[in-house]
């Protein structure tokens, strides 16, 4: 199970049925009309996880026979035989083929009778391979058959490996339900329409006509490169950058105060990146499994000899945080710059470094999760642009992981040019694209915020899912320095996001 995250996202043998199946014009007894249906991408692949077993939709033993029967086992992303593409049959009706051996999920011998028995079958169409798919709750679908109008059940609530799975009357029962984690298949239509599991924030759906300025904070608002976590008692810290990175804390998310400084004396440990100043930068804070953690910058301004390290802290109060060591540098032999970090956990609780500024643009790292540190040599690249790329943001919301980005140049007061930019990508490596279809590394993305009346430069953006929507916190330019933004993004029908 992945560890729960509060913080800016920066989420057996072979069984044959007897008998051939019928063929998809047989009579029809009973048909169910559609419910109220979530929304599929039909480019991609899922598994379905039982929400009374916790286990995985399969097909026995990876059998590719026609009435090779259909179980629940321990989940596994990575089996083939456990990864279902819906295909579209019209009317609010999917047929869930099986990706290892192309055969739909059927009811075998198109029984209408509680405990009639499923099976992978060559897909016909048929009735009794259709099903509709309808929200229940805490993310949870459950699948009714077309032609029975009975919900696909693991029979007798086992929670065992190899646990049959039928059809049975719809009785809101928790091995009736199922939850659609999204595993691969390809790159799905970036207009395609994704439906979050219900209880997902989202907000209105139809964007402003302009962009709408900052939401009303007060006290201390002077910030550079804001990073905001939630606490365990539902106030907010939030982390910046300053000398020995900045802290400020809210109760409200709307009045802040100065809270000190991270690291209290001199930070000698980044003395050599930052040509002996204690000035760090665009640090990432997120409070998981109990501890804070955060990734901060070491570097000098137009540098590429730079280090990202990491720091834990209980309590997340100022001089509490203690070093954990370098994670990634880079230097002028490297294409990459190492700063503007951003922990991301994906849907497999996987732990993963986003990070970059310029030179070749964004890059990503595995992490481990037992120690927060680099794990492995992956070295991904996510996203590019020639006049400037920094500050990347991964944020899991459905059935995509969104990249929020910053364009162009900041750091030069009223004459800044950052803009929020945004992709996503089915997969946390990506690739990411924009609403238009483009490849971020090539240039692509789509723009959510960008100078507007006083508001100069808003960027280096964090977001935060709160009980009330998905929140996004920046930093702009006036005359007298930078500021704190803080708006609400809302998510339109296609599922791209928008602030307001």
């Amino acid at each position: 199970m992945a560890p729960t995250l509060a913080r800016r996202p920066r989420r057996a043998p072979v069984l044959l049925a007897a008998g051939v199946a019928i063929a998809a014009t047989a009579a029809i007894t009973a048909v169910v009309l559609p419910a109220e249906a979530a929304v599929i991408n039909t480019g991609a692949s899922y598994q379905l996880i039982n929400r009374n077993s916790g286990k995985a939709l399969a097909v026995a033993g990876g059998a590719t026979a026609d009435g090779a029967n259909v179980v629940q086992l321990t989940a596994n992303a990575g089996v083939t035989s456990q990864q279902w593409q819906f295909v579209d049959s019209g009317g609010g009706y999917y047929r869930l083929r099986a990706r290892h051996s192309g055969k739909a999920l059927d009811v075998y011998n198109h029984s209408t009778a509680d405990g009639g028995n499923v099976v992978q079958w060559a897909d016909l169409n048929g009735l009794n391979q259709q099903w509709s798919v309808v929200d229940t709750t805490g993310g949870f679908v459950k699948l009714l058959n077309r032609r029975s109008a009975k919900a696909l059940e693991v029979a007798s609530a086992t929670t065992a490996d190899g646990g049959n799975v039928q059809q049975w009357a719809d009785n809101g029962h928790a091995t009736q339900q199922w939850q659609l984690v999204q595993v691969g298949g390809g790159t799905p239509n970036p207009g395609t329409t994704t439906a979050p599991p219900p209880g997902t924030p989202s907000g209105p759906t139809n964007p402003p006509a302009s962009y709408p300025g900052p939401g009303v904070i007060t006290g201390d608002t002077g910030v550079h490169d804001p990073e905001v976590t939630k606490t365990p008692s539902g106030g907010y810290i939030l982390a910046a950058t300053g000398n020995g990175i900045q802290l400020k804390t809210s109760s409200d998310r709307t009045a802040w105060r100065n809270a000190g400084s991270a690291f209290s004396g001199a930070v000698t440990w980044a003395h050599p990146y930052t040509n002996n100043s204690n000035h760090l930068w665009a640090p990432d804070i997120a409070y998981v499994n109990g501890q804070y953690y955060m990734y901060y910058s070491a570097s000098t301004f137009g540098s590429n000899r730079s280090a990202i390290f990491l720091a834990t802290s209980s309590s997340g109060a100022a001089g509490s945080w203690t070093n954990r060591g370098v994670v990634i540098s880079s230097s002028s032999s490297n294409n990459y710059n190492a700063i503007d970090p951003n922990l991301v956990i994906d849907a497999s609780g996987q732990w993963w470094l986003s990070f970059g500024s310029f030179w070749s643009g964004l890059k990503l790292i595995r992490l481990n999760s037992s120690n927060g540190l680099r794990s492995g040599s992956d070295l991904i690249s996510l996203a590019s642009f020639g006049n400037g790329i920094e500050a990347p943001t991964i944020v899991r919301r459905g059935n995509f992981y969104y990249l929020f980005v910053s364009f162009d140049r900041c750091c030069q007061g009223t004459s800044s040019t950052y803009r929020i930019m945004v992709g996503r990508s089915s997969s946390v490596t990506g690739p990411y694209v924009d609403r238009a279809g483009r490849a971020m590394t090539s240039g692509g993305g789509t723009q959510i915020l960008a100078r507007h009346g006083s508001i100069v430069g808003p960027g280096h953006q964090a977001v935060l899912e709160d009980t009330d929507g998905y929140v996004l916190f920046y930093h702009y330019y006036l005359s007298s320095g930078s500021r704190l933004g803080i708006n609400l993004l809302g998510w339109d029908n296609a599922g791209w996001p928008f602030v307001y």
